[in-house]
């Protein structure tokens, strides 16, 4: 892969490695809540977010041809995590949200400009 197509997804790695650890982060603390049963989409959401965003930094990383299909896909399982965990007022769940948008947004400009 070229140097230059390497820097070209830099910020997009560093949004989906953003978004993996709010997920992670956001999942364990879910199952931290006093009444879990409510969170339950929460969790699923954050897990297949998680799964989704490291596979477009595996891709982007190995300059897949398929990075950008990933980056497609991982957007679309951001906005749902992004839209379920808004739906929560726990701090958790708020930064997870926001670093969902934040990934969904980038993985949308990367996928669009490969």
């Amino acid at each position: 892969m070229s140097h230059e197509k390497y820097e070209q997804y830099q910020d997009c790695i560093a949004a989906c490695h953003a978004c993996l650890v709010a997920c992670n982060h956001c999942a364990a603390s879910c199952l931290q809540e006093p009444d879990v049963k409510p969170m339950v989409r929460c969790i699923g959401l954050d897990t297949d977010c998680a799964q989704a965003c490291q596979l477009a930094v595996a891709f982007m990383a190995g300059g897949s041809d398929f990075a950008a299909a990933a980056c497609r896909f991982c957007a679309e399982v951001c906005d749902a995590c992004a839209h379920e965990c808004a739906k929560h007022d726990m701090d958790h769940c708020q930064q997870c949200a926001e670093a969902c948008r934040r990934c969904a947004q980038e993985c949308r400009t990367m996928a669009a400009n490969a």
